[in-house]
């Protein structure tokens, strides 16, 4: 488990940073009617309203975010085939009847778009992408196959050293078609431990069969990686002596400086989860009185294994003074943490580093309030 100071000293990001701006407002998600604050429908990019996202600590499938970079395919169960190919001795082609004859893992764990909390990079310098809130992150139950298992039963050959993964959707960039793309070092894969495995072929979300938007019939779920490494209506697995040369691996979710085609090309991509932390009630522009107010949010630890939250601090004056928050949730490798906290509020910031890409915000969390 980790305690946050702790851990901001060494990962450089923020703690929860609860910012009273007096006469101040921002837009709000209550003006929102419906239960999704959407970006776009094609492709689909939707996250919840924040006081939604944080009633519970599994997400409903109804308040889970939905990230796509292309169309939602229309996939039928008896006609989908999974092949598994590459570096391995025996390539598998597999139906989902065939799937579910190996043994069925459960593992609850979190996802996060990179690009969660974006808006607050485009406010320091505008940044493509879409403008993620502070909602691209939920907490599921998935089940399923264990890579491993997979991968063992095609036979690793031993210049093995990374898992490609490619979705059945179109994704339209630059005059150019392709499918979504992931890729994972072999050594993740087959991280298998008692708490948690290295990857799953999830099948079910919840408890209940995955819906199109959130990969039907079969997604990767890697606990502790960003979400795109989780690849949705999976339908082909490659095992390679080299990450994939995927555009999502090869020039998207890497943390760059200036962006230039070099520097992507030399960094590597985007694997674990940050450190991070949200405010989720109240939400940004509400109107209070001075006097004690209940705050609620969520605090992700590090894709790391064996680390969880095991303490929370809230500011209500810019951190110069912090109290400690009620942890209302389990704590566990790969999983958010909600919290609560009281604190005073009257009328009388640190910063993360900029990226061209907007990826991985997680400096203090400022919400802005009006108190009368």
């Amino acid at each position: 488990s980790c305690d946050r100071r702790f851990f901001l000293q060494r990962f450089s990001a923020g703690m929860i940073g609860l910012t009273i701006l007096g006469g101040r407002s921002t837009s709000s998600f209550a003006a929102e009617a419906d239960r999704l604050l959407v970006h776009s429908k094609a492709p689909m990019n939707a996250e919840p309203l924040l006081p939604d996202l944080v009633k519970s600590w599994v997400t409903p499938i109804e308040s889970f975010f939905i990230r796509s970079h292309g169309n939602t395919p229309e996939i039928k169960a008896n006609s989908f085939r999974l092949s598994v190919e590459g570096l391995v001795e025996k390539p598998l082609m597999l139906s989902l009847a065939d799937l579910g004859q190996f043994e069925q893992h459960t593992v609850t764990a979190t996802l996060t778009c990179a690009g969660n909390r974006r808006t607050e990079h485009s406010r320091v310098k505008p940044i493509k992408g879409v403008q993620w809130r502070e909602g691209a992150i939920g907490n599921a139950k998935w089940s399923g196959a264990r890579l491993s298992d997979l991968l063992k039963k095609a036979g690793l050959q031993d210049s093995a050293k990374h898992v490609w993964f490619e979705g059945l959707d179109t994704v339209e960039d630059g005059g150019k078609s392709f499918s979504f793309g992931g890729s994972i070092p072999l050594e993740k894969a087959l991280l298998d431990r008692d708490s948690n495995p290295g990857a799953i072929l999830a099948t079910t979300m919840n408890d209940k069969p995955l819906t199109a938007d959130h990969g039907f019939p079969v997604r990767s779920l890697v606990p502790g990686y960003i979400g795109a490494r989780s690849v949705k209506w999976l339908s082909k697995i490659v095992v390679s002596d080299r990450p994939s040369p995927n555009h999502f691996v090869a020039d998207v979710y890497k943390i760059v400086d200036v962006g230039d085609p070099l520097e992507t090309a030399e960094n590597a991509p985007i694997y674990r989860m940050p450190l991070n932390s949200a405010i989720c009630t109240p939400t940004a522009g509400a109107a209070l009185k001075s006097g004690r107010v209940e705050v609620v949010g969520y605090a992700l630890p590090p894709g790391i294994p064996g680390v969880s939250i095991r303490k929370v601090e809230v500011s209500s004056d810019g951190g110069r003074s912090w109290a400690e928050a009620k942890l209302t949730s389990p704590a566990s490798e790969f999983c958010w943490q909600l919290w609560s906290a009281e604190i005073s509020v009257t009328s009388t910031t640190k910063t993360a580093r900029w990226n061209p890409k907007g990826y991985l915000f997680n400096a203090w969390h400022h919400v802005p309030l009006k108190v009368s």
